[in-house]
């Protein structure tokens, strides 16, 4: 029988759990949290002011949002702001930490990375992006020469960005399918679903031209990060055939994503996952993506979706209008069966029970020990 721990969750210091800022990593907070405290775990999460609840208690913490890492230059060290969050946050951690057994760090930030060998209780990293600047780089590879097993990722193609990513933990992802209602028959207008943050990277632009090209009318949820990016995304799209349906809660998008023939990916980066293609799924909607980072090993080509090369946007298109022999049920059974949140967590829990157990074991100082 595994061994009940208390966890003490350090949550992204980009913006609060429920803004929308945080991207996926707040869907993953979520799924960790009530996840571990299904299997009777202790959960306490520290994450910045103005966040929703999650797991047994929120610390709430004031200070100034951590810039998003993916608006700069690979090259740019991303400054802590003064009044930084992410420094108040760290400074609760390490106040707190012996009242736990493990800290599970989510901030895809130096700062936790390089004093979590001095903290009094091992730190377990769950990476959330893929390669993005050099000095990230370093930290994450710095610590996967010297303590492989704390750090896990999400998909090999996001640990495939990084020089020792293989050595991580893979743990995918995990969502509630239970609040995920399933819809048999999507809208008879065979409307194609976008779902993310609005900004470069994540392809906006490519998938409103496949869904012009198939005559596909595309509606679009999520935080408009970047205006520069929808406006140029909508630029030449015909009058109507772009929806904005706002940014809105968790089940009024799960309630509405539903109505979808499909939900289209187009990432311009290596996606770590692809949290919405499994919320999709388990509201039975099928998946067309770019065959790049996450939803690439989330997707089974030809029964839950269709996968085509990258930045191929007539491939795109051919593949929404190509949408009859998927499978709405095959959909949601892969979503229950390996993107559940109880699947999810207990992948979470055999990685977390693994680090408690080495910890000590390592001189950070310089070479592994032996194990």
């Amino acid at each position: 029988m595994s061994r009940q721990l208390r966890v003490l969750v350090m949550s992204t210091p980009v913006g609060p759990i429920g803004s929308g800022i945080g991207g996926g990593v707040e869907m993953t907070i979520r799924a960790i949290a009530s996840g571990l405290v299904a299997l009777g775990h202790r959960v306490e999460v520290v994450a910045p002011d103005g966040s929703a609840a999650v797991g047994d208690v929120m610390h709430r913490v004031v200070g100034t949002a951590q810039p998003s890492v993916q608006l700069v230059d690979r090259s740019t060290r991303v400054p802590s702001p003064v009044g930084s969050v992410l420094a108040n946050m760290w400074n609760l951690v390490r106040s707190r930490c012996t009242d736990f057994d493990v800290v599970l760090n989510l901030a895809y930030d130096e700062l936790p990375f390089r004093e979590a060998p001095d903290l009094a209780r091992p730190v377990a990293h769950l990476v959330s992006m893929g390669s993005l600047t050099d000095a990230m780089d370093r930290v994450i590879d710095d610590t996967l020469r010297l303590a492989p097993w704390s750090v896990a990722m999400h998909s090999t193609a996001q640990a495939a960005t990084f020089l020792r990513g293989t050595a991580a933990t893979m743990i995918g992802s995990g969502v509630d399918v239970e609040d995920c209602p399933f819809v048999e028959s999507p809208h008879a207008d065979g409307r194609v679903g976008f779902v993310g943050r609005i900004s470069a990277e994540k392809g906006l632009r490519d998938a409103v031209e496949a869904c012009v090209q198939a005559r596909r009318p595309l509606h679009v949820w999520g935080y408009r990060q970047d205006e520069n990016a929808w406006n140029d995304a909508i630029a030449d799209a015909p009058p109507h055939s772009v929806t904005y349906r706002g940014f809105v809660t968790t089940e009024i998008l799960r309630s509405q994503l539903g109505e979808c023939a499909a939900l289209v990916m187009a990432p311009k980066w290596t996606e770590a996952f692809g949290n919405v293609a499994i919320e999709a799924m388990a509201c039975g909607v099928p998946v067309v993506s770019y065959r790049r980072g996450g939803p690439a090993e989330i997707v089974v080509d030809g029964e839950t979706g269709r996968l085509v090369a990258p930045d191929d946007v007539p491939g795109l298109a051919a593949a929404l209008c190509d949408l009859g022999s998927l499978s709405r049920h095959a959909c949601r059974r892969r979503a229950e069966t390996h993107f559940s949140t109880q699947a999810f967590a207990r992948r979470v829990e055999a990685w977390l029970q693994g680090v408690c157990g080495r910890f000590g074991r390592v001189d950070f100082s310089g070479t592994p020990l032996s194990f």
